[in-house]
């Protein structure tokens, strides 16, 4: 039952990719497009590829399903300066419920700073200032099956609001997790080869509306006695959220006592990109009832047509408190090419 589960979700998988990965790529063709910058410093440090791997609540970004093999309730907090002086942040939070799953809640935000506002008459600036952001909040359900399997979901309201524009949507991630026997180097399926896939974004499309598109015009320029000052409105059109198909798998190579050595590699499938690949890992040394260190390395967009993402590195680690709490802290580093370089950095805790 197991092999014939494992067989279909890789055949189904593979023939979708197959489908999907045609030309043209759509480049620039959807909006909302901070869902795909990532969130959770230990993945951003693996290079994006911890769609099988991830084990803590950024699992809700990642793949939904991942938050079902969590052991404790955890909250995080990730900032991540990007490129522009754009400022991003994740906050997220888990709770496990017994008998019934894993619930999580998060909230995703991109900000873009105070922008002068200027016309024709005042190109240096009015004067005036306005803003732009935009958010994603999210609720996840994620459950196990089986001891091997765990499926999950997520349902989040995305806005954007550009001044006195605005535009929403909603979207659902849906992911699988599959535990296996395969290369496992103590017979335990949790030790052995992991086979994941998430969809992330799968929902309605944006349009952006308000009161900055409200312009009085003259229908009829060329004639006097008519209305001059009609209200009139640009109607803008819609666009689609960028949907993010990843399939992935890991495994531990190494594991001891207080050594683990996790690799991944994950191919993607984007709507508005051509197809790449993720590699990472990650070193873990745990130290008993002291805590644990971890080493990350990755490369992202590995055969992405011009890709300007490439290396990226990180640290972490874990540390053991009384009454069974444990306080994370993460740091990644990102190549994004002639954009320059991105940090991430995250702050947890265990309970």
């Amino acid at each position: 039952m197991e092999k014939r589960i494992l067989q279909t979700t890789i055949t189904v998988l593979i023939m979708v990719v197959i489908a999907l990965g045609q030309r043209p790529y759509r480049v620039g063709t959807t909006t909302a497009n901070f869902l795909e910058i990532g969130y959770g410093t230990a993945g951003i440090a693996m290079g994006d590829a911890c769609v099988s791997s991830v084990n803590d609540v950024s699992a809700i970004y990642w793949n939904p399903a991942a938050l079902a093999f969590l052991k404790k309730h955890e909250a995080a907090f990730v900032f991540q300066p990007w490129i522009a002086d754009i400022s991003t942040a994740f906050v997220g939070t888990s709770v496990i419920i017994p008998q019934i799953g894993t619930l999580g809640l998060h909230l995703i935000h991109a900000g873009y700073g105070r922008i002068d506002v200027t016309n024709l008459n005042a190109q240096e600036g009015t004067g005036e200032t306005y803003s732009a952001d935009d958010y994603a909040f999210g609720i996840t359900y994620a459950r196990q099956l089986t001891n091997w399997f765990s499926f999950g979901a997520t349902g989040k309201f995305i806005a954007s609001k550009i001044w006195h524009v605005s535009a929403s949507a909603l979207a659902l991630d849906l992911g699988v997790v599959v535990q296996t026997h395969f290369f496992s180097t103590t017979g335990k399926r949790s030790d052995g080869l992991r086979v994941a896939m998430s969809i992330s974004n799968y929902g309605s499309r944006m349009r952006y509306d308000g009161l900055d598109l409200v312009y009085p015009i003259d229908p009829l320029p060329d004639e006097n006695g008519n209305y001059s000052d009609v209200p009139g409105q640009y109607r803008l059109s819609y666009w689609e959220l960028p949907l993010i198909f990843r399939i992935g798998t890991s495994l531990e190579v190494i594991k001891t006592q207080h050594h683990i050595l996790t690799l991944e590699v994950d191919a993607l499938h984007p709507n508005n990109n051509s197809e790449s690949v993720n590699l990472g890992g990650q070193y873990a040394f745990k130290i008993p009832t002291t805590g644990e260190f971890f080493v990350r390395a990755g490369y992202k967009g590995l055969f992405m047509d011009e890709s300007q993402y490439g290396l990226t590195l990180g640290l972490g680690m874990v540390k053991y408190l009384m009454n069974n709490i444990g306080l994370k802290v993460d740091y990644a580093f990102r190549d994004v090419g002639i954009l320059g370089n991105v940090h991430s950095y995250s702050i947890g805790i265990m309970f």
